[in-house]
């Protein structure tokens, strides 16, 4: 079948931004195609939220190019900001203003969108609608924060970390309204440290470190590409500290070898084969298993393959 031709909500080319000495984003490229949910991962410092706040023009770059919807924010900044969506990572609302009168402040700022009162609806906040903000809980001022970026009927939603801090419930929550919103064909922006959020969510996800892309594709695509299919993982207790190392590298289907706060992970191509020989390994150097388990590969193996670090390190 032919390729299908997207037209792209966000184009950025080439852009860089410096604080003091430390160089944010370095020459990012991305491109988020109309209609999807793009996730943006890495880790603290990597540049995600400094992207995001000149893709939304709460910042300005130093050099390069953003196109949002087909328009850039030197000569359109107010048509952008009328059909724009943005949570921001830490939303400071008024704690005096009750849930309504601050979802209707929100909708006075823009020309079109649906009244206060069915947004808090969308977003399941009726019984606290006359609640002053400063009494929710936390789950429920994000959804509160989500309203606000609703509120304008807009076309691209930005989210930055929506549900950092949510309990699982409240998370799961969040996912459905934002699914629901990518269901009317609108498109998407999201940056998240948890990996079940953004293979849920996302149709194509990029990974940033040190302001640049290293990554980009579907979760299924990326760990494909970067990861063997399946994870083994095992504890010795003490015997691993005289642990042959290289020759666990050495067994047929064993892709890479790494330690990790006491235990030891493999990237295998074929689990059937692999844990055997593993075992048998194991044996010939006189090691004894603690435990042993397995899983399938994540976009969080994907990202200690390419960095050596975890999504959520400092």
């Amino acid at each position: 079948m032919p390729e299908v031709a997207f037209k792209s909500a966000l184009c950025v080319r080439q852009l860089r931004k410096t604080f003091k000495d430390v160089v944010a984003v370095d020459g990012l490229d991305l491109e988020v195609r109309s209609g999807e949910c793009f996730g943006l991962l890495g880790p603290n410092g990597a540049g995600k939220t400094t992207t995001v706040e000149i893709c939304e023009g709460l910042t300005a770059p130093d050099s390069g190019e953003v196109e949002v919807l087909g328009r850039n924010w030197r000569s359109d900044a107010d048509q952008l900001r009328q059909r724009l969506g943005i949570q921001l990572q830490d939303t400071q609302l008024s704690e005096k203003l009750t849930v309504h009168e601050t979802v209707r402040l929100f909708r006075s700022f823009f020309r079109q969108g649906a009244p206060a009162a069915e947004i808090i609806a969308r977003v399941q906040l009726e019984e606290k609608q006359n609640a002053r903000v400063g009494a929710l809980s936390g789950g429920q001022k994000q959804r509160l924060a989500l309203a606000c970026a609703l509120v304008g009927d807009p076309d691209f939603l930005f989210l930055d970390e929506p549900t950092t801090g949510l309990d699982p419930q409240a998370r799961r929550q969040l996912w459905e309204l934002i699914e629901e919103f990518k269901q009317s064909g609108r498109t998407i922006l999201l940056t998240t440290h948890y990996m079940d959020e953004a293979e849920r969510l996302c149709d194509r996800v990029a990974i940033i470190d040190h302001g640049k892309s290293i990554a980009l594709g579907t979760p299924r695509e990326l760990i494909a590409a970067n990861c063997a299919e399946q994870m083994v993982e095992f504890t010795a207790g003490s015997a691993a500290e005289a642990l042959d190392v290289p020759a666990l590298r050495r067994i047929q289907g064993v892709r890479d070898v790494r330690t990790e706060n006491g235990a030891v992970l493999l990237q295998v191509s074929e689990l059937h084969t692999a844990v055997p020989a593993l075992l048998a390994e194991l044996t010939r150097q006189h090691v004894p298993l603690t435990e042993l388990r397995t899983h399938s590969a994540t976009l969080e193996d994907v990202f200690v393959t390419l960095t050596g670090r975890h999504l959520r390190d400092e």
